[in-house]
């Protein structure tokens, strides 16, 4: 990036609306008010709750998380990058496709279930449509699948994805074990971005 090109970046970046109300509020990053406009529409958390944020780095997720669920809620952030720890939470790091890190997660766990399973993280982009669709749909499928193994019944999932031909199966696939499946596009969210969230309500179990 050239001086100028990057001197453009920082001074829109800046200027953010979002950018500007993380700083005030001490988020990580603007990704904390989409989290926040999905909550406000939708109603996901409430005091007393279980919550994984799986690929939390840099922790914005989580950082909102953890000021909804209290009190007596409890929330395990779970991320390959090395993240600064949030205030409330317990972390791990390491690759979630790592046997030995979901173990980790189950006796975090112990005799309970997650209410609420969560992820904002995405593949490194190539810029290659193609293989970045197909490398975000190998990650929301081991998402998924980390939510099926871990959430209690009628509980709920909620994960970024990018717009483009692997969404619609990946809608239809959740169907088979949420109630209601939604999509949802929050105002956080810039305009040139492809990123959608999508909501599975309800978990009805992995055998459906």
């Amino acid at each position: 990036m050239t001086k100028s090109r990057s001197r453009g970046w920082y001074k829109k970046h800046t200027s953010d609306t979002y950018v500007r109300q993380a700083q005030a509020q001490h988020y990580r990053a603007r990704s904390a008010f989409k989290l926040q406009e999905i909550d406000e529409r939708e109603q996901l958390f409430k005091p007393g709750q279980t919550v994984l944020d799986l690929g939390a780095a840099p922790g914005s997720w989580s950082q909102y998380a953890v000021r909804r669920i209290q009190p007596g809620g409890r929330l395990l952030a779970i991320d390959r990058l090395v993240m600064t720890p949030v205030a409330g939470a317990d972390s791990i790091q390491g690759d979630l496709t790592d046997p030995a890190v979901r173990e980790q997660c189950l006796g975090w766990l112990g005799t309970q279930r997650a209410d609420l399973v969560i992820s904002d993280v995405a593949p490194n982009l190539t810029g290659i449509a193609a293989t970045d669709q197909a490398n975000m749909r190998e990650l929301a499928d081991l998402l998924a699948e980390m939510a099926f193994l871990t959430l209690v019944p009628r509980g709920h999932f909620l994960i970024k994805l990018f717009q483009g031909e692997e969404v619609a199966g990946y809608v239809t696939g959740l169907r088979e074990h949420f109630d209601k499946v939604l999509t949802r596009k929050p105002a956080a969210s810039k305009d040139a971005s492809k990123e959608i969230y999508v909501l599975g309500r309800s978990y009805r179990g992995y055998n459906v």
